[in-house]
């Protein structure tokens, strides 16, 4: 039997509980439709929202959002996005960075690889990262919608997938507070 999905398996979907941290001196409600798109797609995929947050890029407001939610048990993944550019006001990976246990260096080599397929060369200026703190997934996205949507499609939503094969983060959860 042909499994339904590329690159699933006949395994049941776990659905994750997931915030949402829009980093913008600018974005409102109204405005933020990156992080509308990710809430919009993490619902579709079939997890649940638990909270969706906008904040100044501010390294200390960013760190303290973050840090509330990696402290929750009932969260699983965090997903930022916004303040991962050079300029003096982007934050973001210098917030939540020092909050991680481990880095997931992977993540933004690949996120970087498949960009430049998009955007050339723009690509270098993304710090886009992500790791696990507190056996929490923690992921920091650039600003734009439509790197969101190419980090959402092409990357998180199938990490997040526990029918992903022949691995993904999901099945990794039981063991990250491992000693």
């Amino acid at each position: 039997m042909q499994d339904p999905i590329p690159g699933h398996t006949g395994r049941a979907f776990i659905p994750l509980s997931i915030c949402v941290l829009t980093v913008s001196d600018t974005r409102t409600e109204d405005t933020d439709k990156s992080g509308r798109l990710l809430a919009d797609r993490l619902l579709a995929a079939g997890h649940a929202l638990h909270e969706k947050r906008i904040v100044p890029d501010d390294v200390y407001r960013i760190r303290a959002a973050v840090s509330e939610w990696i402290a929750d048990p009932g969260v699983n993944a965090v997903i930022s996005t916004g303040g991962t550019g050079v300029t003096g006001r982007d934050g973001t990976p210098e917030a939540v960075g020092v909050l991680l246990d481990k880095t997931i260096d992977g993540f933004g080599e690949v996120f970087r690889a498949i960009s430049y397929e998009e955007i050339r060369t723009s690509t270098m200026q993304s710090r886009a990262l992500a790791g696990v703190a507190n056996a929490t997934y923690v992921f920091c996205l650039p600003g734009s919608s439509g790197a969101c949507r190419t980090a959402w499609d092409k990357l998180i939503a199938d990490q997040l997938d526990y029918r992903t094969r022949p691995c993904n983060l999901v099945e990794l959860m039981p063991r990250l507070l491992e000693k």
